[in-house]
């Protein structure tokens, strides 16, 4: 393995833009094409990114060498608290008017078990993905924009539901609902587009760089814990738009951007449908 990976990284160094994914499947062999995709992105992703995290990386080991003192003091400090699923419960069904929070399951459905295609399916989701969201959807200090919007870059409804959160809110709502079971599932709704959904998601589209799906989400669409979430069930409809917002960036993922940016609406309407359906 270590040669191989050598050999890769040799190879991008050397090849233009245009055959770096060559290069790989070459390597790789037709079987593997699909993670070649999905290392493609990843690299091309990282590419844009190392030279400021290597700039960063130094100036914070500056910074814990002048404060290694601190940290040694620190060490017996006590840990965050850990997140606790009955507060999130509770807050998830009742909301706190006192702090303007509304009751999630007011939109999500009982124990995030959504029964509105446009409110997406929330039960049995990673608690580490769901944190990561509803982060994403508070407008930090300093900023105008959270860093995940909706169409046109315009803040989502979300923003508004999720912004008087606190941080342990956000972990003991994640967990309560990593907890909950999905009980209604939303399902496929288009045989036709059962072929070239089915496509994507095992095997990407080699031509065009694009990663299968299942690479990341697995082959049953349960996703990754603390990595990647579960599409399987989820409404379609929720898939789609959130392709498309990945594809204008509007949702920020560079990861996912450069996935969705090289997909048509018809891919993504196709692998959206087939991924409700996974089971």
């Amino acid at each position: 393995m270590v040669p191989v990976r050598g050999a890769v990284s040799f190879a991008y160094k050397q090849a233009s833009e245009q055959t770096r994914f060559d290069t790989v499947f070459q390597m790789c062999g037709q079987a593997w094409a699909p993670f070649c995709a999905l290392i493609d992105v990843i690299v091309e992703v990282f590419m844009k990114r190392v030279l400021s995290r290597m700039l960063v990386a130094s100036g914070l080991l500056l910074g814990a060498s002048a404060f290694s003192t601190t940290s040694f003091a620190a060490d017996g400090a006590a840990g965050p608290a850990k997140p606790d699923a009955a507060k999130g419960g509770q807050l998830f069904d009742q909301g706190d008017a006192s702090r303007g929070i509304i009751a999630c399951a007011s939109c999500h459905g009982a124990a995030g078990n959504s029964t509105i295609p446009v409110n997406p399916n929330l039960a049995a989701q990673p608690h580490e993905y769901l944190v990561k969201q509803l982060t994403n959807f508070q407008v930090k200090q300093g900023a105008k924009l959270p860093l995940r919007n909706g169409p046109g870059g315009n803040p989502t409804p979300m923003t508004a539901m999720a912004q008087n959160l606190t941080p342990a809110d956000m972990q003991n709502i994640a967990l309560y609902l990593a907890q909950q079971p999905l009980k209604e599932p939303a399902t496929a709704g288009h045989e036709k587009l059962v072929e070239l959904g089915q496509k994507i998601w095992r095997g990407g589209l080699p031509e065009r760089n694009v990663p299968a799906c299942a690479a990341c989400h697995s082959a049953n669409g349960a996703g990754i814990p603390g990595q990647y979430p579960r599409l399987s069930g989820q409404f379609p409809m929720y898939i789609e738009e959130q392709l498309k917002l990945f594809r204008s960036g509007d949702r920020a993922n560079d990861v996912m951007h450069a996935v969705a940016d090289r997909m048509s609406d018809a891919d993504i309407k196709a692998v959206a449908d087939y991924a409700a359906g996974l089971r």
